[in-house]
């Protein structure tokens, strides 16, 4: 597929929205944001070009929606993945696009540009300067050098040709293999190697790493086995416990409030429980209502929840904002299927 390059598409005065937000052709328009803030990654529908990014202020609770578009006179791409922030850069990864744009998170202007992968999904930094790309269908995890946001190496993945999401402990990164498989990779990052792999449920979906080195996985399962959510301990990587979920519960996204002791996740409800907890919740967090629970997200300072509801995957959709006790605070309208949450320090 081919990718824009930055010098063209930075070149280009106005686009046509498409069916994301009626805006009509725009000049490129300028922003300057302060204080904490909070993106959000709005998918758009696969082979669309519809893809948008959103950035709410939580103390004025406002909402901006299609920023990349209206700062930089182009469109976003083909299904915004996720994003990571640090250092005053945000960097969006656009899967169907096979790119990655590097912003400034206050003008929200493209900087930068990662490319050279087929279909990334997840960034994660190692340090200040490296940083881990996942690719959906690249048996490679890609090396960044986030200094120039060139490929300096790939890690080979032993075959499996998906990789997610990534979290790290010590000198460890995790990666779980989604499609069509069953394991969590172990990075060793002073190496940039693949040391071990463990063996969980079906298709793990997400990641999380707890305060204290627990690491957590949600499986999605299949006809033949049930989904789970397991707690694994990240020193040893042995398997402490197996949280079975009933059949049909479509379990999607880990989140961790901001001490790091508390777990959120999706399976059909948003769930909550301690991380010390050694048995599922007897009753979910926010009760499933007709609701399309499609992202979950948690503030890390004030522990606020952020809860995504892609409706029908058509129209615009809606984010849910409540207190860390389930208490309503506010309801943005962003764009279609929004997918992840991406809090500026």
């Amino acid at each position: 597929m081919k990718h824009r390059l930055l010098h063209t598409a930075l070149g280009l005065a106005a686009l046509l929205c498409g069916s994301c937000m009626d805006y009509g052709p725009l000049e490129e328009e300028p922003f300057a944001v302060s204080g904490r803030g909070l993106f959000i990654t709005c998918e758009g529908n696969f082979t669309s070009d519809n893809a948008t990014l959103s950035y709410y202020d939580p103390a004025a609770r406002r909402v901006e929606n299609e920023v990349f578009l209206r700062a930089n006179g182009m469109k976003l791409g083909d299904v915004a993945q996720s994003m990571t922030v640090r250092d005053g850069k945000g960097y969006v990864v656009v899967n169907n696009s096979g790119v990655v744009y590097v912003i400034d998170t206050r003008t929200f202007r493209v900087t930068g540009l990662i490319e050279g992968v087929v279909s990334p999904r997840y960034l994660h930094f190692v340090n200040d300067t490296t940083a881990y790309l996942t690719d959906l269908y690249d048996p490679h995890i890609a090396v960044i050098d986030t200094r120039n946001n060139r490929i300096r190496r790939r890690i080979p993945t032993n075959g499996h040709r998906s990789t997610e999401q990534l979290v790290q402990w010590g000198d460890e990164v995790f990666v779980n293999c989604w499609s069509y498989d069953r394991k969590l990779l172990v990075i060793d990052t002073r190496r940039d190697r693949l040391v071990d792999s463990i063996e969980v449920g079906w298709q793990p979906v997400s990641l999380a790493v707890d305060r204290r080195g627990k690491l957590w996985t949600l499986s999605e399962g299949d006809g033949n086995e049930s989904p789970e959510l397991r707690r694994i301990d990240a020193s040893t990587r042995r398997i402490e416990r197996i949280y079975p979920l009933p059949a049909g519960m479509q379990p999607r996204q880990l989140a961790l409030n901001g001490t790091r002791d508390t777990l959120y996740f999706i399976a059909r409800d948003i769930w909550r429980m301690r991380t010390d907890d050694e048995s599922l919740p007897a009753a979910p967090f926010l009760p499933y209502a007709g609701t399309l629970y499609y992202g979950v997200g948690v503030d890390p300072l004030t522990s606020e929840v952020y809860v995504a509801d892609a409706i029908d995957y058509v129209q615009h959709a809606a984010v849910y904002r409540f207190t860390p006790r389930g208490v309503p605070v506010d309801t943005l309208r962003v764009g279609i299927t929004p997918g992840s949450f991406c809090f500026t320090p």
